[in-house]
């Protein structure tokens, strides 16, 4: 009787998943870091820095591998159970004993097979559809970043340029006092003027750098390498009416994710539910009668009573977490058309201040400062006049810099909430 069970006992051991387990796991335990991205040195553009973050964001890369991972999900819901081999010794004398070799094959009662698949399935429509929304945030925060990096090159050329004119001034209040045209009070005006200036451009020329830091974050380089991002600021962005965007916040990649999410929930109350039948077990096999000097079949059909455990807990948690997840997926289609609306609002009021400011405020404050400027060489105007039309055009440009922020801002809010 031993030597008819140890070849099976031995087929069984190679068979073990423990090995190839084993394998697997010396395989992961090196991490394998990939290479950084190649930047342009020179002009970067928006099509190459939406690129480089597709092809290296790991953000991206994660979505996408978990989106892999549930394939692994589905094919294990789709294994039936394994069957097992038993044996039986009874009476330790050899010219009494008995031995039995029996196979038991469960099967599955209630639909387990099929809910288990249909919930891997779901699961897996769940991480395609986060993927699709982690993509399109990616997209939306480079956007974002890169037109963030356009404003900050702005800003430190205007901040280069009003710290020229307010040297030039205070050389100009200089020797105007030398002349003895003017006070020298409004020498020490200048020069506080020149400060302020120069204490501009250095924040401007921080506020830069850390602008293309950001940039560059979203592909994994810490220290940016491009010289200078090349786009146009002057090209408004512009987006459907209100009503348009809501009907489209129905394709968005974030109302996808809630409602899988939803989906997935319900299939797992029905898996729980499924559970609620007990599995039978078909036993086959055969018996040796050393003392009878026979062989007998032995033929068997087991399944538990449901008596106390009817998976009636497991049930519970599942519907409940069914409903959270109903009302997780209103909540967030509330939230989602509010933030739209608001973005919506703030992009029709940022483009016509910005429109407003280019077009009529800029100019002005333009024409009254190179006035001032052209009054004072003359001595029509004193200095305090220049002084306050450059304060004036300085402020125009930096509130239409920001105006433009906050276009630019509104109008990726929106691009992310649709999954664009």
């Amino acid at each position: 009787m031993r030597r008819q069970f140890l070849p099976l006992g031995l087929a069984v051991a190679l068979l073990s998943p423990i090995f190839s387990v084993a394998q697997a796991q010396s395989q992961s335990s090196t991490v394998v870091y990939p290479a950084l991205p190649k930047e342009p040195t020179g002009a970067l553009t928006l099509d190459n820095a939406l690129a480089l973050a597709a092809g290296s964001n790991f953000d991206l890369s994660a979505a996408a591998k978990e989106v892999d991972a549930t394939e692994g999900g589905i094919m294990q819901a789709r294994t039936i159970p394994n069957p097992e081999i038993s044996t039986l010794v009874e009476d330790t004398r050899r010219s009494s004993r008995t031995s039995t070799a029996q196979l038991n094959i469960p099967i599955e009662l209630g639909g387990k097979r099929s809910a288990r698949i249909n919930a891997a399935e779901r699961t897996r429509e769940f991480a395609q559809a986060t993927l699709a929304a982690v993509r399109g945030d990616i997209r939306a925060q480079v956007i974002e970043s890169f037109f963030a990096v356009l404003i900050a090159q702005e800003r430190v050329k205007l901040a280069t340029g009003s710290a020229d004119i307010a040297k030039r001034g205070a050389e100009a209040a200089a020797r105007r006092v030398t002349a003895g045209k003017i006070s020298p009070v409004d020498e020490t005006k200048a020069r506080v003027e020149q400060a302020n200036a120069e204490l501009e451009l250095a924040e401007a020329t921080s506020g830069l750098q850390s602008a293309r830091q950001a940039l560059t974050a979203l592909w994994g380089n810490s220290a940016p390498q491009f010289a200078e991002a090349a786009g146009n600021l002057d090209v408004l962005p512009s987006r459907p009416s209100p009503e348009a965007l809501q009907q489209e916040l129905n394709n968005s990649p974030l109302v996808a994710a809630s409602q899988a999410e939803m989906d997935r929930r319900q299939a797992i109350v029905n898996v729980e539910r499924s559970r609620q039948y007990p599995d039978l077990t078909l036993s086959v096999g055969a018996k040796r009668d050393t003392l009878a000097n026979r062989n007998m079949a032995v033929i068997g059909v087991s399944i538990p009573l449901p008596l106390f455990d009817r998976n009636q807990g497991n049930l519970y948690q599942a519907i409940r977490q069914a409903d959270k997840a109903q009302d997780e997926f209103l909540a967030n289609r509330i939230n989602l058309t509010r933030n739209i609306l608001q973005a919506s609002n703030q992009l029709s009021v940022s483009r016509a201040s910005a429109q407003t400011l280019k077009d009529t405020v800029l100019p002005a404050a333009e024409q009254a400062y190179n006035a001032a400027t052209v009054g004072f060489d003359a001595g029509k105007f004193n200095y305090l006049d220049v002084l306050d039309s450059q304060r004036t055009l300085f402020q125009a440009r930096i509130r239409y810099l920001g105006v433009l922020g906050q276009t630019y801002q509104a109008a990726t809010t929106i691009d992310r909430i649709l999954g664009r």
